[in-house]
């Protein structure tokens, strides 16, 4: 290809010319070798646009090169040229510690998980009861509701009964929502660390209206008789609440470094010359 070439006229550049003959001859060239193991008409049609390709290409550069004028964008619309910022980057010498971590470098404590957990766990038990008050007129109605989903057969209880106090119901139901609430507070611990910018969305917003679409995509599927129970409006504004007081307690936790900078040897509890000193300066 030629270099582009500036006209006589202002803000327009020439081109070579497009040109559709070397895709017509490459597809002649393929025809003229399909016919030898098909029929002797593919190898002629394909022989015929070989040489209108090459017929026409030629005539695209012989005697001259063919070109086009293209116009050019306006200075305003342009790309703009890079502008260097003269910066210094840190450089890390290949063998000292924290040349090559794996993320996150700092993770909180299994013990935040577990009260982020129960936090959140509170908080979620504060807007269902509400729930319960507002739209039942009982505070049991949740807790059965909740209770519905170890125990299949109450799904198809009356209102009546779902309002009412039952012992074995809030046994389980608190069971449940005990151990789910700091399984799920266990996993944020785990997870947000690898979130360290926003934490508060990804805690508070992202993850409770994730597992709450899942949940309203298979419950439909899994259990009807209990999907059409649940008050999806609430039901998201308690997993925000769950998400937004299990993310409080566990980003204003200490964060404790992880060890994959320190030698394999003290990872292992290996007693080496050398060891102790960089024990000491951790």
């Amino acid at each position: 290809m030629s270099e582009l070439r500036p006209s006589d006229a202002e803000g327009v550049v020439d081109l070579p010319a497009g040109t559709a003959a070397p895709m017509i001859a490459a597809l002649g060239i393929t025809l003229g070798f399909a016919g030898l193991v098909t029929h002797w008409m593919v190898s002629v049609v394909g022989i015929g646009l070989t040489v209108a390709g090459v017929v026409g290409w030629f005539r695209e550069v012989l005697p001259h090169e063919q070109h086009e004028r293209v116009p050019l964008r306006p200075p305003a619309l342009r790309p703009q040229p890079v502008r260097v910022v003269p910066r210094a980057a840190a450089l890390l010498v290949p063998g000292e510690q924290g040349h090559r971590l794996r993320l996150p470098v700092e993770i909180h404590p299994y013990s935040a998980g577990l009260w982020g957990g129960l936090a959140g766990g509170a908080a979620m038990a504060v807007l269902a009861v509400l729930y319960g008050l507002v739209a039942y007129g009982s505070i049991w109605y949740p807790i059965n509701l909740l209770a519905a989903v170890a125990i299949p057969a109450m799904a198809q209880y009356s209102t009546e009964q779902l309002a009412a106090l039952n012992v074995g119901a809030l046994i389980v139901a608190t069971i449940a929502h005990v151990i789910i609430s700091i399984f799920v507070g266990l996993i944020y611990a785990a997870l947000l660390p690898m979130f360290p910018r926003r934490t508060f969305v990804w805690g508070g917003l992202v993850a409770p209206l994730v597992w709450t679409g899942l949940l309203w995509a298979s419950l439909r599927v899994i259990n009807p008789l209990l999907d059409a129970r649940i008050d999806w409006s609430w039901f998201i504004a308690s997993q925000v609440a769950f998400g937004l007081a299990c993310g409080a307690v566990i980003s204003r936790s200490e964060r404790i470094p992880t060890m994959q900078s320190l030698p394999l040897a003290a990872r292992v509890g290996m007693e080496a010359p050398g060891i102790a000193a960089e024990k000491r300066d951790e």
